[in-house]
């Protein structure tokens, strides 16, 4: 039996809202919150939460002596479409070199990695 349910994922950022309206142009859902803190409650119920953290630092990547501390992985049906619409919302390349692959690395506005990963 667990012990717990998992209740939100939750991304420290310097701007809230605007993560949460980076991701839910990338996920869809709702959005709702303040300043400080704002849910994104994608389809299926699932919760993103962003929090904002005064003198964030993004994670390194890729960076042997630095963690990444964790990424999402988005799973999508055309990898092409979706690289091209997360690149326009303000998401920037981290190793999208080899094509061939079934997944590609990229940083969300705050510098975050995510992964779009093809079905």
């Amino acid at each position: 039996m667990a012990l717990a349910k998992l209740g939100a994922v939750v991304l420290d950022c310097p701007d809230p809202s605007a993560l949460a309206g980076f991701y839910a142009g990338v996920l869809g859902g709702s959005v709702e919150g303040d300043e400080e803190w704002v849910d994104l409650t994608v389809p299926g119920g699932q919760v993103l939460a962003f929090q904002r953290a005064p003198g964030f630092v993004p994670p390194k990547w890729p960076a042997p002596d630095d963690s990444q501390q964790f990424h999402l992985d988005l799973t999508v049906d055309d990898l092409d479409a979706a690289e091209k619409s997360v690149l326009e919302s303000g998401a920037r390349p981290l190793d999208t070199a080899d094509r061939n692959r079934t997944f590609q690395v990229y940083a969300d506005p705050a510098g975050h990695p995510f992964c779009l990963c093809a079905c």
